[in-house]
């Protein structure tokens, strides 16, 4: 943590000596008008920012008439601060919004003024172009206080960003994501006289047991003991997710993530021996029919499905997934689901998961040059996140949040009138996701201290105490682990071995640990995949990775 703190005073020191040194970023090197505002404190005219999005974000329902640039929350940011945010929509999903970012790099395409960047290799080809502006001169000048708070706690993700010492973008509403928990069916538990496992072992006890000892009690053999996504390379990163059964062996070295070892280099977590451990195990369970037999074929979503149709008894996903399957308490009155914190390793500590601190970046067109106003509308939309401002309990009455009888209500079926599918204004901001201080505390804090709760997180964790529990105290219980959330060290562009062999290295490593687990190798591939990873270009990109970590760090 202080080398992370470093990091960012010396991003801020570095700001302040291109300041001094008029450095990139200033209004004069721009081509469009430098909006002013009025005697209210509001642009005048009304200044108009642009924005993308993927079309496949724009989820959200709108009001008759209404559409993603023409909404109530639209019309607020316009009647508050002056401010219009038009959304162009890119593509259908992730691909083609990367395809139509790229033919504005080649100047075929106008980009927006501001717009999210996905992929390390994007932001790298984005600064490469020319095309994106550096913005050390405008987060010294413009970036509101609170907000630097914010980013000081997330300093590693201005890595992907930063070249020869100045910075082009930031992380979009950086925050640490949900940690995941074990979610179980509770009333299977107490049918066989079980405890939720801690470990390894009594996870093996508790599968075989919803397998093979009908805790349903309907007389058939037609339950098991966990369902999860191997459709990838073992590391979900939400819900679905197998990663803490392997970490339950290799500690932080799990699939799929970069960390540092005792030397202070990093090193990739899915060569790690540990690992062969767990592929072992895993392969005894598919064999005994005690896991999801379709797994590899199945998404993370999907696996789910499993559980709420009342096959599975066990997953591992974040908190807010009980209320996906929430569907299986409707038609089974007696079913019960619970969350507990996930296996720890046989020493007793912890297992760990990726701890998720944003969900891309933002970057700005090189002729972009109302920042000052950028963020002005960027802190306003974080009002939510601490709870004050315009959006003390969220972002608009009657659509997120109501007022009933003097209680502050969420659920939509409890406003005055009821609705049942309201506009939801957090599809029409311009971030991915609506900013969070931190998404565990409200739900740990109302839980657990007792707080009295005054924040809309805090209120909606109140209300969601009463509408469906465990969704709480398992939030509660991630925050307690969260110290068990590692994110990835290695956010770099690709290096230039990973832009040849990656591909096929992840199709590798995802091949071997399928074949392991269905019996169609023997543990013995696990050796061979090691060795072949390191011959296939694994071990010029661990120097080349770790290259680049020396030089993040000196």
């Amino acid at each position: 943590m202080v080398k992370k703190k470093r990091m960012m005073s010396l991003l801020f020191s570095s700001a302040l000596l291109l300041s001094a040194c008029g450095g990139n970023g200033g209004a004069e090197e721009g081509s469009g008008p430098v909006a002013e505002k009025n005697a209210d404190g509001k642009y005048d005219p009304v200044l108009e920012i642009t924005t993308a999005k993927q079309l496949d974000e724009n989820a959200g329902k709108y009001d008759s008439g209404d559409d993603i640039n023409n909404n109530p929350m639209i019309a607020l940011g316009e009647e508050k601060l002056g401010i219009k945010m038009n959304t162009i929509l890119l593509g259908g999903d992730a691909g083609n919004y990367d395809t139509k970012l790229r033919l504005g790099l080649t100047g075929s395409e106008e980009l927006p003024d501001v717009f999210p960047v996905y992929s390390t290799q994007m932001i790298a080809d984005m600064i490469e172009s020319g095309r994106v502006k550096a913005i050390d001169e405008d987060i010294e000048q413009y970036m509101p206080e609170r907000l630097k708070e914010v980013y000081d706690q997330y300093p590693e993700t201005f890595s992907p960003v930063t070249k020869d010492g100045k910075t082009y973008g930031i992380a979009n509403t950086p925050v640490l994501d949900d940690g995941q928990v074990l979610i179980i069916r509770q009333d299977w538990l107490d049918e066989l006289g079980l405890e939720a496992p801690t470990n390894l072992e009594e996870f093996e006890q508790v599968i075989k047991a919803f397998t093979e000892e009908d805790p349903d009690g309907n007389g058939k053999k037609d339950t098991y003991g966990f369902t999860y996504s191997g459709s990838s390379i073992y590391n979900t990163g939400w819900v679905s997710d197998p990663v803490t059964l392997f970490s339950a062996n290799s500690g932080k070295f799990f699939p799929g993530t970069w960390q540092e070892d005792e030397n202070g280099e990093l090193s990739y977590g899915s060569i790690h021996e540990g690992n062969r451990e767990t592929l072992e195990k895993m392969a005894d369970w598919h064999k005994n029919g005690w896991l999801f037999k379709e797994a590899a074929a199945t998404g993370a979503w999907d696996a789910m499905t499993e559980f709420t149709e009342g096959k599975a008894g066990m997953f591992i996903g974040r908190p807010w997934a009980i209320d996906s399957v929430n569907d299986l308490i409707v038609t089974n009155e007696n079913a019960r689901i619970e969350a507990y914190p996930t296996l720890r390793q046989e020493n007793g500590d912890p297992s760990y998961q990726n701890g998720a601190t944003n969900d891309g970046w933002i970057m700005f067109n090189s002729d972009f040059d109302n920042m000052e106003a950028f963020f002005e509308y960027y802190d306003w939309l974080y009002d939510i996140a601490f709870g004050t401002g315009d959006f003390q309990y969220g972002y608009l009455q009657d659509y997120d949040w109501d007022e009933v009888n003097g209680e502050i209500v969420f659920d939509p079926a409890a406003f005055d009138p009821a609705k049942e599918t309201p506009f939801a204004p957090d599809k029409a901001i311009f971030t991915k996701n609506r900013p969070y201080v931190d998404r565990m505390k409200p739900a740990y804090d109302v839980a657990v201290e007792g707080k009295a709760a005054e924040t809309g997180d805090e209120l909606k964790a109140e209300e969601k105490m009463e509408l469906n529990l465990p969704v709480i105290t398992g939030t509660a219980i991630a925050y307690e682990h969260r110290e068990e959330l590692l994110p990835n060290l290695f956010n770099g562009e690709p290096t230039e071995t990973m832009k040849r062999n990656w591909e096929q290295l992840q199709t590798l490593e995802a091949q071997t640990y399928t074949n392991i687990i269905y019996g169609k190798e023997d543990i013995s591939a696990f050796d061979d995949f090691v060795q072949k990873w390191n011959e296939q270009g694994g071990e010029d990109i661990t120097k080349e990775v770790n290259e680049w970590y020396q030089n993040l760090n000196n």
